[in-house]
């Protein structure tokens, strides 16, 4: 069995980490076989959110209490089997990937935890998919965690659409602490993150606070 508290912030050393994951509410046994299957992929695992980060995307949406969420990236599901679980009653998720076969095992699980029937999966560029939407489509609740270098791309088409009480949630965007490193060349995800953060701090249509939570997670909501 894979191990439930992997995938730490690179922030925490580890007693500091298990710490944080023993006060914590603990995953359950569908989470523990998604982890387990993932896991099982290799390397490529590792952009599986921590168990901490689906808590806290979860506790987001039943504060939230989203009519219509959206996220971009699903992997192999655990972000949104978090978001699914909590939505109110009558809430639809919105899942925009390109991968048939790591979705796949999205699927399986959504079935095992009794959401499957409260998600939408398209399987198509994501930027198609929410352009595809319809122009008086509102999004109480988004989750971007994919390609870096669609990052803004995708922020452009979730403000406009983001509800008075909405939010939105972006995955990675410290990258490691890479963003503030010099450069590399040809280093085109770090390059991306760090236009990301500036565009979105630059933006005066919305609030925004980035957490030391994973590898770095901004909050986003449209000033009222």
């Amino acid at each position: 069995m894979a191990d439930p508290t992997s995938s730490p912030s690179f922030f925490l050393d580890e007693a500091v980490h298990d710490y944080v994951i023993s006060h914590t509410t603990p995953v359950d046994d569908v989470q523990h076989s998604l982890m387990d299957a993932t896991a099982k992929l290799g390397p490529v695992a590792n952009m599986q959110i921590a168990p901490d980060q689906g808590m806290f995307l979860s506790m987001l949406v039943s504060a939230i209490r989203p009519s219509f969420a959206v996220e971009v990236g699903t992997f192999t599901g655990y972000s949104s089997l978090a978001i699914a679980r909590a939505l109110p009653e009558g809430g639809r998720l919105l899942c925009c990937d390109v991968s048939e076969e790591w979705t796949a095992m999205a699927r399986r699980h959504w079935s095992m935890a009794g959401v499957d029937d409260r998600i939408d999966l398209v399987i198509a560029p994501a930027v198609d998919t929410l352009r595809a939407l319809p122009d008086d489509r509102v999004v109480d609740f988004a989750f971007i965690d994919a390609d870096k270098t669609g990052y803004l791309d995708y922020y452009g088409e979730l403000v406009p659409r983001l509800s008075p009480h909405g939010l939105i949630v972006v995955d990675n965007v410290l990258w490691s602490g890479r963003v503030v490193d010099d450069l590399a060349e040809g280093d085109v995800d770090t390059a991306a993150l760090v236009e990301f953060n500036e565009r979105v701090a630059d933006d005066d249509r919305v609030e925004v606070v980035l957490l030391t939570v994973g590898d770095g997670v901004t909050l986003i909501r449209r000033r009222t």
